[in-house]
């Protein structure tokens, strides 16, 4: 099928270029606004309206690596958290968005915080006084949330590091009262069982690899409706579900790469459309426990 009613209207213009700057859009990136992504985002929009209190809700966002649990929390950052200035002429940043540092350290946390405000900070300060400046910071911003992506990360270390770092996390939450989110592999949730006390402060919401039914065959629906192809591919249709499915495991960043390689080879080959050779050819993309192997 030609034409390109199958490409949404905003990008229908796309198929004009290059064949090099097609292939350049689709690296472009771009949200995807899925059931499990929506209602995480409202939770924590929701977080954000809840009046401060001594033992706010915290969250853990869980799911396999590259499934795009990142993605969410950077789209709630983008929608939610720039910065700007109040009627009082006071710096405002509502969200911070940071990573945890390389292993549990209690000072690599705080300087990572005081990382994302641009403060002057010296690395060689004793804990409380970087501790403090975090305070400060968190406070004179009016932060309303915080979110540490890679929280797995903290159970790198000893039993002792891992103990403090989680202390301190909860210390921040109840001096500053403010629902503190973590985002990270399946393993961050043994993060939390190091303490009764932190498993029972953190909801966890999970971000599961997509099954083969209708809601995958929405999902290529939408991926058709960006991919800057002339002909349609129909990538819903079950045959060719399937085939994309057998390839990624349900994985949304390695079905996104999938279809950019696919789309790319036919714009290259001037077939404009991804059809099930395209796909099959592609089958060295098929992860083995986070590996990617050639196969024959």
């Amino acid at each position: 099928m030609s034409g390109d009613s199958h490409i949404h209207p905003d990008f229908r213009h796309i198929l004009g270029l290059s064949q090099r700057d097609r292939i350049a859009f689709m690296d472009q990136p771009r949200w995807i606004g899925y059931q499990t992504a929506n209602m995480i985002m409202d939770t924590m929009r929701g977080f954000m309206d809840k009046p401060a209190r001594p033992r706010m809700p915290n969250l853990l966002i869980v799911g396999e690596p590259n499934n795009g649990k990142t993605t969410i929390v950077r789209r709630f950052a983008e929608l939610h958290g720039q910065g700007f200035v109040n009627d009082d002429a006071e710096p405002v940043k509502p969200v911070i968005l940071t990573e945890a540092p390389p292993s549990a350290d209690e000072k690599g946390l705080y300087v990572a915080l005081l990382e994302r405000f641009w403060a002057p900070y010296r690395a060689t300060d004793p804990l409380p006084k970087l501790r403090y400046q975090v305070i400060h910071q968190l406070r004179t911003c009016h932060t309303r949330l915080l979110i540490i992506d890679e929280f797995h990360s903290l159970l790198t270390g000893s039993a002792i590091k891992q103990r403090e770092v989680m202390n301190a996390i909860k210390f921040l939450c109840n001096e500053l009262m403010i629902p503190i989110v973590g985002v990270g592999t399946r393993e961050a949730v043994r993060v939390l069982h190091t303490d009764p006390q932190h498993a029972s402060r953190f909801d966890v919401a999970s971000v599961p690899l997509w099954e083969l039914n209708k809601n995958f065959q929405r999902l290529l629906l939408w991926f058709e409706r960006v991919l800057p192809l002339k002909d349609e591919s129909t990538l819903h249709q079950p045959e060719l579900a399937a085939a994309l499915h057998a390839i990624c495991a349900g994985n949304l960043g390695d079905l996104h790469r999938l279809l950019v390689e696919c789309a790319t080879e036919a714009i290259n080959t001037g077939k404009e459309r991804i059809d099930k050779e395209i796909v099959e050819g592609k089958a060295w993309m098929r992860p083995t426990k986070g590996i990617r192997e050639i196969v024959g």
